[in-house]
C-alpha cells in the first residue's frame, strides 16, 4: 500500500508520460521533429526550478514569483521544448516575420495544446506557464530555443486557478 503523497505523484507522473506522447506525437509543419519534452518529479528540482523562477522576478515581472508558488504546489512538472529549424517553405512576403520562426512556434503550441488536452481528459490541473520555461533554460534544464512549463496538480480545488495578481 502506498502513502497518498507516493501513490498521487506517481499518478501524476504516469499522466506526464501520456503527456510527452501527446506532444511529440503532435502534428508538426512539415513532419520536420523539432519538439523536446522533460519532466520534472524529484521534489529537489522542482523547488529549484521555483527558486530561479523566484529569482528572475526581479530582473523580468513578479508574476514569475507567484508562479513559482503554483510550481513549489506541484508534484510534476513538464516542460517542452522546441528547437527553431529550417522547415524549407519559401518566405511569404505577406508574412513579416520569418516564416521558420512562425512555424516552430506553431508546432510548440500544438504540442503544448495536444499535452494539455490529454491532462485535461485524465482530470489533472494544469496551466501553462512562459515563466517556467524561462527558468528552466536558465538552469540548462532544456536548452531549445523555446520553452513552456506545465506543472500538474490533483487535488480537491485547483491550485491554479484563484491565484493573486498583482502580488500584494
Amino acid at each position: 500500500m502506498h502513502e497518498w503523497s507516493e501513490f498521487y505523484r506517481d499518478a501524476l507522473y504516469g499522466v506526464a508520460k501520456l503527456m510527452a506522447i501527446s506532444a511529440v506525437t503532435a502534428p508538426k509543419a512539415r513532419g520536420i521533429d523539432n519538439i523536446v519534452v522533460k519532466v520534472l518529479s524529484d521534489k529537489s528540482e522542482i523547488d529549484a526550478l521555483a527558486k530561479t523562477m523566484e529569482s528572475l522576478a526581479s530582473e523580468y515581472e513578479n508574476f514569475f514569483a507567484r508562479d513559482a508558488a503554483s510550481v513549489r504546489s506541484s508534484p510534476v512538472v513538464v516542460l517542452i521544448g522546441c528547437r527553431i529549424v529550417k522547415t524549407g517553405i519559401k518566405q511569404p512576403k505577406e508574412i513579416e516575420i520569418d516564416i521558420d520562426t512562425a512555424l516552430s512556434l506553431v508546432n510548440l503550441g500544438i504540442a503544448v495544446g495536444s499535452a494539455v488536452k490529454t491532462a485535461s481528459m485524465l482530470n489533472v490541473d494544469n496551466r501553462i506557464m512562459y515563466s517556467i520555461g524561462v527558468a528552466a533554460k536558465r538552469q540548462g534544464l532544456l536548452n531549445e530555443d523555446v520553452v513552456l512549463g506545465i506543472p500538474l496538480s490533483a487535488t480537491s480545488k485547483s491550485i491554479y486557478f484563484d491565484r493573486t495578481w498583482p502580488p500584494k
